[in-house]
């Protein structure tokens, strides 16, 4: 919710300045985002009046005016826009006088022809982001006067980020009640008085889905001028509010609803048959929006109709077929409270955000929709002339949200809050704040406001006391408790170690969203459906993560598209799986690298990473175990990973994790111009639990080598060999090492040579030859009767 500091003081005005007042809203619990003038800085621009038009003699494009800035005399301003006219009122730079961007007015002369200043535009002002020509003022601008009086622009905004649960302050009204509130000032509330209707023209209205639309008021307008338009006063307070204005009968909805709170909507009368229809659409009915976008609505989607079609997606945007265009004379106002349940997640699933289903999203007063109307009404027919009808209004009462009276027990403040409150200080506060309060022994009985669909019980109250009355008025008490030490199973997998044996090998720890997008999701994770969202932030954010690569993908795809070639990133991070009702949460860590191993320098050579240097990151960490040589890397196919680097992890017989290179599709798919390598690893189910370590004294006995050479299959893996080698080997193999792999020359196809050493020591005596031969006889024959190995001559 953006504002005008000005706009704000027309219905409050506090004795603080606007930095004063953002702190206060803030302290509030409505943060403020920003503070801001209205308009960048600029001097010595005046109102001038255009006496006189006439064309440049030496260019086509040109005019030169003569143009009275309320001196004795009147200036020779050359212009080239294209919109400059005689007896215009018109914003004029004069000599020396300094625009946006330094730029300095000098006396200049143009194909011969001298000009002593400049007639402006809004962009050229700072007032606008783009403009077709020369800013055109109201005719009763007083000429000669300095134009920032002119527009009061030494004025500012305030941009609140309001929480979900503050839809009442979606207004110029509800921020000026809380400024009230908070500075025990009156409140001057700008209320429409009821227009007598001048025409008896109605328009029914039929409510088919009472408990979505429970009220819906409408009026008819005859006779609008199409050629009126909006009063400067009035685009200047949209513009201050981050609204751009589109026309008379647009900007006058959407200033209602920034001032009350209430979205609007005007139809074009002519192009509506029979009456207002609220109902529910059909499966697959299509609806061409304001934005030009077509939509297929679900059976799910509550629409305004007539009883011809679709006109509008209620609470969201207006159809293009009923709009309101320029030559529109006749229209039908709309003002309707739709239940924020069947508004929630609507915009946002067909891709689309506006500010009224913002608005109805988190709640709009259901008792504000005639108030709305005839304010709109009012300004309508004081902007653009026009006959009014009467309020046509349907009601649904016992669909109407209810308010429940609320129990607030003084004591129970005290408790929560950790201070004493008078109980008049309590009433006043809750009183300021539009509450009915009945005092009782205990407390009082509390009936909130309708626009507060956020209190509902005796902590929500408590929540407004003590924000109000001020969270830094609260003392600060240390309270005592009686703690105790738990002791920590040695075991345990630390997750605080595994982040710093990380951050020690260079990785980064990210900390990306839970919410993914489904798409993505599918693509990592084919086999877990995901957990559905039911009021997702973006489309992109709409299913519950059930890996951590989507977001660590995201984080590295964004970095390496700003020339971050070379990314190594680790989060630790709850993934999800299972259905709503029954979900299961399993703790994770992962990493993602992509580029050069080592960052650029002249001692060592440029290397990529590959599939072993995340093998050995992920190695790293399993040793943090203290059983390194429990884990074992089994070549598995996994549907993110490329099919021939790719493995799984596996402790006594479970699978615990994935590494391995990411699919070229996917990598194809996601943009990315390098090989990207992975690993995650579950944390939970105490897989990961580590080994007590033991004494075992070393050896004093020398130990013995022997080197082999065997030829096996391709597809025989090392960790095949090492298990049947210490399967078969005697107690006293006490390492298998390996140091070559060949294929090539002397060696059939399909088949591939490993050069292992095979350390053998005894702690209880000297091995002899006879020994460690028959040790190394045992080895071979058993991995030529289960491997088929052969030893290489």
């Amino acid at each position: 919710m953006k504002f005008s500091v000005a706009w704000l003081r027309e219905w409050v005005d506090p004795p603080v300045d606007a930095q004063q007042l953002a702190d206060q809203l803030t302290m509030a619990g409505l943060e403020v985002d920003a503070v801001e003038p209205v308009a960048e800085a600029f001097s010595g621009v005046v109102v001038g009046y255009v006496e006189a038009r006439e064309a440049h003699p030496d260019a086509d494009k040109l005019s030169l005016c003569t143009v009275d800035v309320g001196g004795e005399e009147r200036l020779q301003i050359i212009c080239g826009a294209p919109n400059v006219a005689q007896g215009q009122k018109v914003p004029v730079a004069t000599i020396g006088g300094v625009l946006p961007g330094n730029f300095k007015i000098k006396r200049a002369n143009l194909r011969g022809v001298e000009s002593f200043g400049m007639i402006c535009s809004a962009l050229e002002l700072g007032l606008a982001d783009s403009s077709d020509g020369i800013m055109v003022l109201e005719g009763d601008a007083p000429v000669g006067q300095d134009f920032r009086e002119y527009l009061k622009l030494e004025d500012a905004t305030i941009e609140v980020d309001l929480t979900p649960d503050r839809g009442d302050c979606l207004s110029i009204a509800g921020i000026a009640r809380e400024v009230g509130v908070l500075n025990r000032t009156l409140v001057d509330v700008i209320r429409s008085r009821p227009i007598k209707p001048a025409i008896e023209d109605r328009f029914d209205v039929e409510l088919e889905a009472p408990e979505d639309c429970p009220v819906y008021c409408c009026r008819v307008v005859r006779g609008i001028d199409p050629r009126a338009r909006s009063p400067l006063w009035l685009k200047e307070r949209l513009r201050r509010s981050g609204l751009r204005p589109i026309s008379a009968v647009v900007d006058i909805t959407n200033y209602v609803m920034l001032e009350l709170g209430q979205p609007m909507h005007a139809f074009d009368l002519a192009r509506l048959e029979g009456g207002v229809r609220v109902r529910r659409a059909t499966e697959g009915e299509r609806l061409e929006l304001l934005d030009g976008s077509e939509v297929t609505l679900r059976d799910d989607t509550l629409v305004i109709a007539d009883h011809g079609r679709a006109l509008a997606m209620a609470g969201v945007m207006g159809g293009e077929d009923s709009a309101v265009t320029d030559d529109t004379r006749d229209i039908l106002f709309e003002s309707a409270f739709f239940s924020p349940q069947s508004i929630i997640g609507k915009a946002r699933s067909y891709g689309l955000h506006t500010d009224s289903s913002y608005r109805f999203e988190r709640g709009v007063d259901p008792s504000l929709q005639q108030q709305a109307l005839e304010r709109a009404t009012e300004l309508l027919l004081e902007i653009a002339g026009g006959e009014a009808g009467p309020v046509v209004e349907s009601l649904a009462l016992e669909h109407l949200p209810s308010r429940a009276t609320i129990r607030l027990r003084h004591e129970r403040i005290t408790r929560l809050l950790g201070l004493a409150i008078e109980r008049d200080t309590v009433e006043e506060i809750l009183t300021r704040l539009d509450m009915q309060v009945r005092p009782q022994d205990d407390g009082w009985l509390v009936l909130p406001p309708k626009c507060r669909f956020d209190i509902t019980i005796e902590e929500d109250l408590i929540e407004e006391v003590g924000r109000i009355y001020g969270y830094s008025r609260i003392p600060a008490s240390h309270g005592s408790i009686s703690s105790a030490m738990r002791q920590r199973p040695e075991r345990d997998f630390r997750l605080s170690a595994a982040k710093a044996a990380l951050v020690d090998r260079d990785y980064h720890e990210a900390i990306t969203y839970s919410f993914v997008s489904p798409e993505l999701n599918q693509l990592i994770t084919p086999q877990e459906k995901g957990v559905q969202l039911a009021n997702p932030l973006s489309a992109d954010m709409a299913v519950m993560r059930t890996s951590l690569w989507p977001g660590l993908l995201q984080a590295l795809r964004y970095n390496t598209a700003r020339q971050q070639a070379r990314v190594r990133i680790f989060e630790a991070g709850l993934c999800f799986t299972g259905e709503p009702g029954a979900l299961i949460q399993q703790p994770m860590i992962a990493a993602a690298i992509t580029g050069s191993l080592n960052p650029e320098q002249w001692g060592v050579g440029d290397r990529r990473a590959d599939f072993f240097d995340i093998k050995g990151d992920l190695e790293a960490l399993l040793a943090l175990t203290g059983d390194r040589g429990g884990f074992r890397f089994v070549a598995e196919r996994q549907a993110a990973l490329h099919p021939g680097q790719s493995a799984a992890v596996y402790r006594d017989g479970r699978r615990v994790g994935w590494v391995g290179m990411l699919h070229p599709e996917i990598e194809n798919k996601l943009d990315l111009d390098a090989p990207v390598y992975l690993f995650e690893l579950a944390l939970d189910g105490g897989m990961l639990h580590g080994r007590l370590p033991s004494f075992e004294a070393v050896s004093k006995y020398p130990s013995t080598r022997r080197d082999i050479a065997l030829v096996v299959g391709e597809d025989v893996s090392m960790n095949q060999v090492v298990e049947c080698a210490r399967r078969s080997g005697p107690e006293f193999l006490r390492d298998i090492l390996l140091f070559d792999v060949y294929n090539g020359e002397k060696i059939e196809a399909g088949r591939k040579s490993l050069a292992l050493g095979l350390i053998f020591q005894e702690t209880e005596g000297n091995l002899s030859d006879e020994q460690v031969e028959e040790g190394v006889a045992s080895i071979l024959r058993a991995l030529a009767q289960e491997l088929k190995a052969q030893l290489r001559e």
